[in-house]
């Protein structure tokens, strides 16, 4: 005969104590509820003796509370998405929350089937680098009190919960220090996207060369074609453009990408460029040259959400929506080495 499972009714009945008390000590509200300490200490000895563990669905029936929010993000395969993922899991857990990750593809449809079949789970919240029309699907999660923060990338025109970087301004950092170091051609590799990050990036770029009045050249990638034809399409413009001294590159992929062009196609000038990735990777660190990047605060992202995300799940009414812009770190390494003019 199996062991009967020991309820919230059983450690009460054992200990002495009622059933809402047991009840709070679990759900970590002992002193808010003002329970003693002794009681407290007593309550979680127990449970952790008897190795109880509580049942998922009654205790979600009885809070309203699921434990389980989502984050979905363009790709979880990409090594910016994965160590942010990294970061939102270990404080999602140290909270006593669970969490469920899945790729959009930067898709509407499947961002809009995604969500739809957790809400059919009862998830408590949504972090989301949203796909491009996906307005609608936040506003109505929205209506429905359920909290949603948006990462990398937000809706000018609507007032979400957003986490991310000041693109603009990392963009103007990165073309400074290819002037500090002597480099004057630059050339900006991005992809074909109306979204905010890709936008502010390219005009933080327009900016900073507009200001030194400098000669650059631009190569926007249409984000459809596969990466086969991103490598052809960045070969021929840097064949066209032999003159440029520098590339800054506005996602970590292009980069890899265009080292790949580079590599294939003039292995000497690949030495010879200045180059800034956007989002670091450990690659760039062991590849020769070693790659400068703009690197995004993934750590103070995560927890910058995930305080939004709790503030909003621990609210009982409407929580004003916050915008994060915070600021990225030039980490500096061969490929941006000073240019001796002389």
């Amino acid at each position: 005969m199996k062991n009967k499972k020991i309820s919230i009714k059983d450690i009460a009945s054992e200990l002495g104590v009622s059933v809402t008390t047991v009840s709070f000590v679990l759900n970590n509200k002992a002193e808010e509820k003002r329970i003693s300490k002794e009681v407290t200490k007593k309550v979680l000895a127990y449970v952790e003796k008897v190795n109880y563990k509580p049942n998922s669905l009654a205790q979600s029936l009885r809070t309203g509370k699921s434990k389980v929010l989502v984050c979905m993000l363009e790709d979880i395969s990409n090594d910016f998405f994965a160590k942010l993922a990294r970061h939102i899991e270990d404080i999602a857990y140290q909270k006593g929350y669970k969490i469920l990750f899945c790729s959009n593809d930067n898709d509407d449809e499947k961002s809009i089937e995604l969500i739809d079949l957790f809400l059919e789970r009862q998830v408590d919240g949504f972090l989301l680098t949203p796909s491009p029309n996906l307005q609608p699907k936040i506003l109505e999660l929205k209506k429905r009190n359920i909290p949603v923060v948006l990462l990398d990338r937000f809706f000018e025109k609507e007032n979400f919960n957003y986490v991310g970087i000041d693109n603009e301004e990392a963009s103007k950092l990165g073309v400074e220090h290819l002037l500090e170091n002597n480099y004057k051609k630059i050339g900006f590799i991005s992809i074909d996207m109306n979204q905010t990050q890709m936008s502010a990036r390219l005009l933080g770029f327009d900016e900073a060369i507009n200001k030194h009045q400098l000669y650059a050249q631009k190569l926007i990638l249409k984000a459809k074609d596969s990466s086969e034809e991103k490598i052809n399409q960045i070969k021929l413009f840097l064949n066209d453009h032999s003159d440029l001294d520098s590339i800054l590159f506005s996602t970590n992929y292009l980069t890899f990408l265009g080292l790949k062009a580079l590599k294939e196609n003039d292995p000497k000038r690949l030495n010879e460029l200045g180059i800034i990735s956007f989002d670091d990777n450990s690659f760039f660190e062991i590849c020769k040259p070693s790659i400068t990047t703009l690197k995004q605060p993934l750590d103070k992202i995560a927890k910058e959400a995930m305080r939004i995300m709790f503030k909003n799940l621990d609210s009982n009414s409407t929580v004003n929506a916050e915008m994060i812009n915070l600021k990225t770190e030039l980490k500096l390494r061969e490929s941006t080495q000073l240019i001796n003019n002389n």
